[in-house]
């Protein structure tokens, strides 16, 4: 049987030629666009690097990453995790920032997520979400 959703855990850093005030324009596009196509998730800013997963039908989870790709305010993109979702981890799309030392903690922070690849760096950011000032 075949997932009904897909999932992508990604990171990213901000161009060097935008400005950090360039992040309110991506969330208020990403805000509108997710809802209407069905896409929950969290996307963690720390000032420099972003940190997103998503998930959503195959298909919205596709077409989001495609254009992601193609955005050229974010440089240095990885995909860490992707996969099939049984069921949705988020009830809606949230953004949130993270101070940079908050991010270090006990984990190893951003360092240690940038070191793992695959569902352990997935579940590593999970674990970390308790720590992100989240807005809905």
């Amino acid at each position: 049987m075949t997932s009904p959703y897909r999932e992508i855990f990604y990171t990213s850093v901000i161009a060097h030629d935008q400005a950090a005030t360039v992040v309110a324009r991506i969330l208020a596009t990403a805000r509108t666009a997710n809802a209407r196509h069905g896409i929950t998730g969290l996307l963690i800013f720390d000032g420099m690097r972003f940190f997103e997963h998503f998930e959503g039908t195959p298909e919205a989870v596709a077409a989001l990453m495609g254009n992601i790709a193609c955005d050229r305010r974010h440089a240095q993109l990885r995909v860490i995790h992707e996969g099939n979702l049984a069921q949705r981890r988020y009830r809606a799309f949230q953004a949130g920032y993270a101070e940079p030392d908050e991010l270090e903690g006990e984990s190893g922070g951003s360092d240690g997520l940038l070191r793992l690849q695959g569902e352990a760096g997935l579940q590593r950011f999970l674990a970390m979400q308790a720590g992100f000032d989240i807005q809905i």
